[in-house]
């Protein structure tokens, strides 16, 4: 007498569930990313300290060459343009995060709008195989009266 519930949009709320799903991936594989070029800042970083660090110390000592200073130099230089490249990376990498996470808010959000429908449209079921029950049950109670008033 009572059919199943049926939501006639489950594929689709399948095919956004996995959309969602690849979203997550994505963003995890973006935060990894992001990790990464953050670890790489850092090590550039240090790299390019530790040597402006020891510069000053060469340049102080004597009998050190001119070419050896603008190597020295030109190693720093290097060093610079490595961090500066690192710190670009981890800003296009941040950029790529963000990109996910809104690309992953949006899924979820198209989910839950089919969630929700769908829990309205079970409701909706509920409440019209509860009324066609109620139906069904006054008539055998209008059928069962009907029986007594004619003995």
């Amino acid at each position: 007498m009572n059919r199943p519930f049926v939501f006639r949009l489950e594929r689709v709320r399948r095919v956004r569930e996995r959309a969602e799903e690849l979203a997550q991936q994505e963003l995890a594989s973006s935060l990894q990313s992001h990790r990464h070029g953050e670890a790489a800042l850092g090590a550039a970083s240090s790299r390019l300290d530790d040597a402006r660090r020891t510069h000053p110390l060469r340049a102080r000592e004597s009998g050190v060459a001119g070419a050896d200073l603008r190597a020295a130099q030109a190693y720093l230089e290097r060093l610079a343009a490595q961090r500066r490249h690192a710190a670009q990376e981890l800003d296009d990498r941040s950029a790529e995060v963000q990109a996910r996470r809104d690309a992953l808010r949006e899924a979820a959000r198209e989910l839950e709008v089919l969630e929700r429908l769908r829990e309205r449209r079970r409701g909706e079921h509920t409440r019209n195989s509860e009324r066609l029950s109620a139906v069904a049950l006054d008539e055998v109670a209008l059928v069962a009266h009907a029986r007594k008033a004619s003995r």
